[in-house]
């Protein structure tokens, strides 16, 4: 009796670049990808981290590169995909966020949301979709898009409408590019432990609020990504295209 084979979760033989690698949800991907055996290549704005990421990456035995660059400038980063690529792997963690009530929206506060969030995750997929293509090569790529991509929040519509927004980018793009066997998903996290929700969990009444939504009681940390990422990125995925993986502890089931 022959019996299927569970495929595999390791990267040996891969090239990844992860946007946003500097701390976050992006640092941890980047190690999580490192350790399934990618090289990886680390993309953010502040070279001091990222050479001290590599430095750990490597003395445990993983390959890393160092890739000072701001994704919202298109120019350089499609320079960057072009000379260093093709990546096999995209996970694009750059983000940010700039809470309001909508009614005080400031234009400035919507622009940089949608610059960081949209336009530059936008043609840094195309990009790594672009040399993948060229190269004849199937890939993973994965954005780190949010549960607030599903469902509203407060003081959230700027944030929201950028997420909503990359959810069906994510969608067309796996259309059109699934007959190259380029795969394209959200990776959609609740609440995590990070810098950029800082101002939300120390802030005691939305702290509250957030732990009502989550199911299983407790805000999420950056290790709670790092399985995913790698499912996402490897052949234990390799049916799964134009969709989300919901790391939020429950809260979009009602």
């Amino acid at each position: 009796m022959a019996l299927p084979r569970t495929p595999s979760f390791r990267l040996d033989g891969r090239r990844a670049v992860v946007a946003g690698a500097s701390s976050g949800i992006g640092l941890a991907s980047a190690v999580a990808l490192a350790e399934a055996g990618a090289e990886v290549a680390l993309v953010a704005r502040r070279e001091g981290e990222l050479l001290e990421l590599a430095g750990v990456i490597g003395g445990a035995g993983g390959r890393a590169s160092v890739h000072p660059l701001d994704v919202t400038d298109l120019t350089a980063t499609a320079t960057l995909v072009a000379e260093a690529g093709p990546f096999d792997i995209l996970v694009n963690a750059a983000g940010l966020a700039r809470h309001s009530p909508a009614l005080d929206t400031r234009p400035e506060d919507y622009d940089a949301a949608m610059s960081l969030n949209l336009r530059a995750a936008y043609f840094l997929t195309r990009e790594v979709a672009r040399g993948l293509i060229e190269a004849g090569k199937p890939g993973s790529l994965i954005n780190i898009s949010s549960q607030m991509g599903h469902v509203g929040g407060p003081d959230r519509a700027v944030y929201c409408a950028s997420k909503h927004a990359l959810e069906g980018m994510t969608k067309a793009m796996a259309i059109e590019w699934g007959p190259h066997g380029i795969r394209v998903n959200t990776l959609c996290p609740t609440f995590i432990r990070t810098p950029l929700a800082a101002p939300t969990l120390d802030d005691p009444e939305r702290r509250t609020w957030v732990l009502s939504k989550i199911k299983l009681g407790r805000v999420g940390e950056v290790e709670d990504l790092m399985g995913p990422v790698v499912f996402l990125a490897s052949d234990a995925s390799a049916l799964i295209t134009g969709t989300s993986l919901l790391v939020d502890g429950g809260w979009t089931a009602e």
